[in-house]
């Protein structure tokens, strides 16, 4: 199953296969697990095969698994695998169930009217998986935790940004109601892949949002915690680039889906991890 595990993460060319590589095996056995439980949750609803209730059908038995696993019989080995995982780092059992609604919001909602709104979803998808990773790379300071959220939330803020157009083509629209309304920027406009200055204003406004976040997340990690975290830095550093990247190409993510290379996040991740172990 490790490397199962590890094949999903690296098939999938994720940015956490970069960022983890250079963990010590154990917490990066640990790390392939956890991933392959969020990558196949988020597979569920992503199933263009299914219909929404198969989808629902699914993410309930998924959580009934997990509830098995807990009780030390479920049928999945991935689970099995995942609860010693769980029990090994002392990871709470909420984030993983918080995730599973997050999916679920995914096949409820198609707009969100409020950033507050929208925030629910953003923790549910992604600050969730960091709370579950700061266990398995260890820390001091509770701050850390903060940092794990609100780097989740920058994270998915900046996910959001560089799929407008894709997730607008399956009928999905993550930027908050009321900001398209305060720009003066329709969902026609949004679907017909519309560039103009009012999509600009729109997109700037929301990039600003994510950099408070990630600034929010470096305020809330200790000199005491950087070294552990430093897989988390590096997830920091290659989503910090794509955000560069597309405020470089002035929001324009409808010409083409705007990316950070292999070649990049392996640079990337190397520099932080280097520069983490020669100060520590």
């Amino acid at each position: 199953m490790a490397d199962e595990s590890k094949n999903i993460a690296k098939q999938s060319k994720s940015s956490f296969y970069y960022a983890f590589s250079l963990l010590p095996p154990e917490k990066r056995d640990a790390m392939n697990t956890v991933y392959a439980f969020c990558r196949q949750t988020d597979d569920i609803v992503d199933d263009i095969d299914d219909t929404e209730e198969v989808k629902y059908e699914k993410l309930r038995r998924w959580r009934l698994e997990l509830e098995k696993a807990i009780s030390g019989n479920s049928g999945y080995f991935l689970f099995n695998k995942l609860i010693k995982i769980i029990r090994q780092f002392n990871i709470p059992f909420e984030p993983f169930f918080e995730l599973i609604k997050g999916m679920e919001m995914d096949l409820q909602n198609k707009r969100y009217i409020s950033f507050e709104d929208l925030s629910l979803y953003c923790y549910r998808v992604a600050s969730t998986v960091g709370l579950m990773c700061i266990e398995i790379f260890g820390y001091k300071n509770k701050s850390t935790k903060d940092f794990a959220v609100n780097l989740g939330l920058a994270l998915q803020l900046t996910n959001i940004l560089r799929d407008v157009k894709a997730d607008a083509e399956k009928g999905r629209i993550y930027l908050p109601q009321q900001d398209l309304i305060k720009f003066d920027y329709s969902e026609k406009e949004l679907m017909n892949n519309v560039y103009n200055d009012n999509f600009i204003e729109l997109m700037r406004y929301e990039s600003a949002r994510a950099r408070e976040y990630f600034d929010k997340a470096n305020h809330n990690l200790t000199t005491e915690d950087k070294y552990s975290m430093f897989a988390a830095r590096a997830m920091q550093h290659i989503y910090s680039k794509l955000l560069q990247k597309i405020e470089t190409k002035n929001y324009n993510v409808f010409e083409k889906k705007i990316r950070v290379s292999s070649f990049e996040k392996v640079g990337i991740s190397l520099g932080v991890w280097a520069k983490y172990s020669l100060v520590y």
